[in-house]
């Protein structure tokens, strides 16, 4: 019943229909613009007020006032709209025009049948958690996939010592160390060997990049965690990558605080969306979708 409790708790209230809608548009996308353009049709036809920006990056405050916001990209387009839409409190809806589409899961055939409905506020809605990470003073930023820690150069190893809650944890001598969301451990944590974790777990994820000390492995901590994590070279300044889209970057003497973010971020999902139906389809796994009896 508690397990029931905490997870109606982290689910965000129903979309109420929506009257401004902004637009995030990759235009390097193959069919984005022509796509986006649709949308932004049936959007009008529905007297909804719209906003399309086509910049990489979207400036601060931007996405206040507005009900919700669509990307028309890949997940690079989402990630890069991510922090402002959560510092907005505005929920994403994602249209795949890249590649794998783990966060972007609407189809454009699928975002067209069913952008009315959407816009009526008809429409699954998925909570994600966000990593904060601060650097030093002012230097704070949030992500919704990983923090990634290197050499700002990268092209040297890294020393770090990593607390948890104040307790140590280990040394890490490598190419680099990251910290993952549930939400990003299907993104550059797997490719670095980390463990898939469901995207409503209470979790993240310390993943070593390429570890000298090959015992050095993942290690899954809960999200209530806070990290500290020091640099063991003298004279060394550390690139802290905010979803790879964003550097923050931090010398000798300063620490990495690593903790899940107050803010979450808002996802629209359509409706029968399966976390296991996307994992088989853009991992390619094998093994037929077949219903199999309950075991006792």
């Amino acid at each position: 019943m508690l397990a029931n409790l905490r997870a109606a708790a982290t689910l965000p209230p129903p979309m109420p229909p929506i009257c401004r809608l902004a637009f995030v548009v990759n235009r390097t996308k193959r069919g984005a613009h022509d796509l986006a353009n649709d949308l932004v049709a049936l959007a009008r036809a529905a007297k909804v007020r719209t906003r399309v920006f086509t910049r990489p990056t979207l400036p601060d405050g931007i996405l206040v006032g507005f009900d919700a916001c669509c990307v028309v990209g890949g997940d690079g387009t989402l990630l890069s709209a991510a922090r402002e839409a959560a510092r907005a409190g505005v929920p994403i809806i994602g249209v795949n025009r890249g590649s794998l589409g783990f966060l972007t899961t609407f189809s454009a055939e699928e975002a067209v049948a069913q952008f009315p409905s959407l816009l009526a506020g008809e429409c699954r809605m998925a909570s994600r958690s966000l990593l904060s990470c601060r650097t030093g003073p002012n230097q704070e930023d949030i992500a919704l996939n990983d923090v990634v820690i290197k050499d700002e150069t990268n092209s040297k190893l890294v020393r770090l010592g990593v607390y948890a809650d104040g307790e140590f944890v280990t040394d890490y001598h490598g190419d680099g160390l990251l910290v993952a969301t549930p939400t990003g451990s299907t993104a550059y944590n797997l490719s670095a060997g980390g463990p898939i974790i469901h995207p409503d777990a209470d979790t993240l994820v310390l993943t070593p990049i390429c570890p000298h000390t090959l015992s050095n492995r993942s290690v899954v901590l809960r999200g209530g965690v806070k990290l500290r994590i020091e640099s063991r070279m003298k004279d060394s300044r550390l690139l802290v990558a905010m979803d790879g889209q964003r550097n923050l970057v931090t010398c000798a003497g300063r620490d990495i605080e690593i903790a899940v973010a107050d803010r979450r971020l808002t996802l629209v999902q359509k409706p029968g969306y399966e976390h296991f139906e996307v994992l088989r389809s853009k991992l390619g796994w094998s093994g037929a979708a077949t219903v199999r009896p309950t075991q006792r």
